[in-house]
């Protein structure tokens, strides 16, 4: 009996600590699925925090965006200001760059990305915008457009200011915006090494300093920040089990920490949650019975990838259906909103997605329609 009582204890504490949220000493973290959006956990996510270099991410997302309207060249070059190149001299985390040196755009970003020179962010700034503060400007565009809501830059590079802020939900948001938007360009934060050929010394090889990197957990980047007042904070993401998450902490003592406590959030989601493909956007994969249509079948589509995150405990409960007031009847225009695609899985409001009508389908004509109408009344066949 005691033996029986020792196993049963044994059982409970496994699995009750298997799905347990994963332990974070950080003030603040937040773990979520990137093609889902769903949280999977948080602490204290909204918690204002100062965002150090992670900073870097919205200063590369201007970069890349003006790359990708073809406004910028990664061959076009920067003259690197004073205020530029004292930021290496002033103890920051630093690329090199010397007075009236010229500079690529595309090696200033490999400064910024991998070894996250401060110096690389204020010559990039000043040469997209004229002045850091122009540039800050555009920033603060970018953020609101994207939905930051608690987020407000005042320099490109994360160094110490009040009113440069953010908070880890905000920081998760603007990576998997990053991720998505530019995924040619995110191959720069995987890049383990820079190497830039200074003027007047030897090259300065640097590492990156995302140390999640350097395991074997599928991480390809985001970034490292500290400040003394912040301590140790990480944005990183990761491919595992053919899917990405992103987390984000801050306030971690150590370095040590940080990276422990971002792995243990990844191995936590990993172990406990599975992502699904329910559906992709623009695709015709819905179809729905047409009333008085020349087509006796529409077909709809949905404008956006719905995936759906849950617990693999919970999988038995969730639920997929379509929601539509059917036969549609005709006419119905291309585009048109035909009927809605909901998930429903267990303590979530449901989510709903809008289908819409791949084609246009004419009315058949008065006599047609007066038969098909007296066939119903008849036969109750629509």
């Amino acid at each position: 009996m005691k033996l029986k009582f020792i196993i049963i204890f044994l059982y409970f504490f496994v699995f009750s600590n298997l799905f347990a949220e994963p332990k974070i000493k950080a003030p603040t973290a937040i773990l979520m699925d990137f093609n889902s959006g769903k949280i999977l956990f948080e602490k204290e996510a909204d918690q204002q925090i100062y965002p150090a270099s992670m900073t870097k991410i919205m200063t590369a997302i201007i970069v890349f965006d003006l790359l990708q309207q073809d406004k910028i060249k990664l061959s076009d070059e920067v003259i690197v200001s004073e205020n530029a190149w004292r930021m290496s001299k002033s103890g920051y985390s630093s690329m090199f760059i010397m007075l009236d040196d010229k500079v690529s755009i595309e090696d200033l970003l490999r400064g910024i990305i991998v070894v996250s020179g401060n110096d690389a962010c204020v010559a990039l700034a000043e040469g997209i915008a004229g002045t850091e503060s122009a540039f800050a400007d555009m920033m603060n565009e970018k953020a609101e457009e994207i939905g930051l809501i608690n987020t407000n830059f005042t320099n490109s590079s994360g160094i110490n200011d009040p009113d440069n802020y953010s908070t880890v939900r905000d920081i998760a948001i603007m990576s998997q915006y990053l991720i998505k938007n530019y995924p040619n360009y995110y191959e720069y934060f995987k890049e383990l090494e820079f190497t830039w050929d200074r003027t007047g010394g030897e090259p300065i090889k640097q590492g990156n300093r995302n140390p999640l990197l350097y395991k074997r957990i599928g991480a390809d980047g985001i970034k490292t920040g500290y400040l003394a007042v912040e301590k140790y904070s990480l944005a990183s993401s990761i491919i595992g089990d053919e899917r990405r998450l992103i987390a984000v902490g801050s306030g971690f003592l150590t370095k040590q920490a940080r990276s422990d406590e971002s792995s243990r959030m990844f191995r936590w989601a990993l172990r406990n949650t599975n992502t699904y493909e329910i559906s992709k956007k623009d695709l015709p994969k819905f179809k729905f019975k047409t009333w008085l249509g020349k087509d006796d079948y529409v077909e709809g589509y949905l404008k956006e990838d719905v995936y759906v995150t849950i617990f693999k405990k919970e999988i038995k409960d969730l639920k997929v259906y379509l929601k539509y007031n059917g036969p549609l009847k005709a006419p119905i225009k291309k585009d048109q909103e035909i009927g809605n695609l909901v998930l429903e899985t267990p303590n979530e409001i449901e989510k709903v997605f809008p289908i819409y009508s791949s084609q246009n389908v004419k009315k058949v004509n008065f006599f047609k329609s007066l038969f098909l109408s007296f066939n119903y009344m008849i036969w109750g066949d629509a």
